[in-house]
């Protein structure tokens, strides 16, 4: 059951002023004097304030409308999430609600504000960590939320994913056995997903008594990406006998230097993504990667916000549906 939100007569009350006061504060601010505007948004801060912006009815029944939010609109990964939630959804007469952050927690806690304003009745979130007035805002509001792709860190309501520092540590172990001793992480984005793929390789570099090597680079992953890092590593690392990339499109984009400058993998170069793409498991030779279960992810996560919001009282807060080491042909 959501709870009963805050409303501009509660703010009201805390202040000292009227509702037409508070209501014209937070439309027109510069109409409202200094003094009196800062108790306004300190007020509207405290008691965690959402504006509903969705018709009047929908603050007295259910929505049917999910919000779901996404860090890339670009990425294969989250586009195969999001026709696993769809599967779920459409059938059951709910719609969703898409907005995307780039990977910013400031955007996300303004696109969350956004979704909530709309009164959905769930959140399906694509990360584990979130800002303080996120956080405030679901605890206010009250609605379920589902966070994907991450086990490993603590659940604000419900996770389903996989853990990822488990599934970059057997990677690494997998390279190991082949006999790779010199293998560098390439880390892009720096979001906690490949923050903890890459405390992955480090333990078991480490594990093996080998020195970790990291070559990071904060931009978005891609092919031209992947091939930049790799022209990176060939100069600044040219002892390195293998790669594990963050994901697959970095992988894939230093193959296709590879091949431009004609280094044989994986002879001369073993080459390791993460998260099994279609494009890398049908290239030849097939890429190696870590292949995760996305489309069931999501609509693992849709059942299970549908069944809370329908009524189901217990659910298990941490859904791990694990993940498979594929060698393929590049290592």
């Amino acid at each position: 059951m959501k709870k009963r939100r805050p409303t501009l007569q509660d703010i009201a009350d805390q202040v000292g002023a009227t509702k037409m006061t508070v209501s014209r504060c937070l439309r027109q601010p510069e109409l409202v004097s200094e003094p009196l505007r800062h108790k306004i948004q300190t007020a509207v801060r405290e008691l965690g304030y959402i504006p509903n912006r969705a018709p009047d009815i929908l603050s007295k029944s259910r929505s049917h409308a999910i919000g779901v939010l996404i860090p890339s609109l670009t990425n294969q990964v989250f586009s195969d999430v999001i026709r696993g939630i769809e599967q779920v959804t459409e059938s059951r007469g709910y719609h969703l609600m898409f907005t995307h952050y780039g990977y910013s927690p400031e955007l996300e806690e303004q696109n969350l504000a956004n979704l909530l304003a709309y009164n959905v009745d769930g959140v399906i979130m694509s990360e584990s960590r979130h800002t303080e007035r996120a956080l405030q805002m679901i605890r206010t509001a009250g609605t379920p939320t589902v966070e994907i792709m991450d086990t490993r860190s603590p659940a604000l309501d419900q996770a389903i994913g996989f853990d990822n520092v488990q599934a970059a540590y057997d990677m690494t172990r997998t390279l190991i056995q082949r006999g790779y001793r010199r293998t560098a992480y390439l880390s892009v984005r720096l979001d906690t997903r490949t923050l903890q793929r890459q405390e992955g390789y480090q333990q078991a570099m480490r594990d093996a008594g080998l020195a970790p090597r990291t070559m990071q680079y904060a931009a978005r992953s891609s092919f031209s990406v992947g091939a930049h890092l790799m022209t990176r590593i060939l100069d600044e690392m040219p002892e390195t006998d293998a790669i594990f990339c963050t994901n697959d499109d970095v992988a894939i984009g230093a193959y296709f230097e590879c091949l431009r400058r004609g280094i044989k993998v994986p002879q001369e170069m073993a080459i390791a993504g993460f998260h099994g793409h279609d494009v890398g498991q049908v290239m030849t030779p097939q890429l190696a990667s870590v292949l995760t279960p996305r489309h069931e992810m999501g609509a693992l996560a849709a059942e299970a916000l549908l069944a809370r919001l329908e009524g189901q009282p217990d659910f298990e807060s941490v859904i791990d549906l694990g993940y498979v080491i594929s060698p393929g042909g590049t290592i």
